[in-house]
């Protein structure tokens, strides 16, 4: 088996706030993230493939195709936007970096499979401090 990650950056906004509580509640929470303006981050987003190789290319999957699945389905979606209010994957969640990699996975995992790959893992980063991987069900 082997592994191949690519990883592309993009840009979004976006608010911690759980309708459910008040201000107070959401604050403590959420701290700084909960601020009624929103606020951005400059996410990187690292996608792991894994599989066997193709005899023809000696590659798990075309990396260039694999990018251009990362941009398509995610990239193109969510960069520049406000994460609460334009992106459809996310909508009537809350929008933690633990929400938004499996909600990645969820746009990548099938046409990543029509590759004959299977996806690894999903790492978002989304400060130098905080970053999420998530692996699938």
């Amino acid at each position: 088996m082997v592994y191949v990650t690519r990883i592309e950056n993009f840009n979004a906004a976006h608010k911690l706030w759980n309708e459910n509580w008040d201000a107070e509640k959401n604050k403590e929470v959420f701290g700084k993230c909960a601020n009624v303006n929103y606020h951005g981050h400059n996410y990187e987003l690292q996608v792991t493939v894994k599989g066997e190789l193709h005899p023809d290319t000696g590659f798990v999957m075309n990396a260039k195709a694999l990018g251009e699945i990362m941009k398509d389905k995610v990239v193109d979606v969510v960069d520049h936007c406000n994460l609460n209010v334009d992106v459809a994957f996310l909508q009537g969640k809350l929008t933690s970096a633990e929400n938004f990699a499996i909600g990645i996975w969820e746009q990548l995992e099938s046409e990543i499979a029509k590759h004959d790959a299977i996806l690894h893992c999903v790492k978002l980063i989304e400060t130098n401090r905080i970053f999420v991987e998530y692996y699938g069900k």
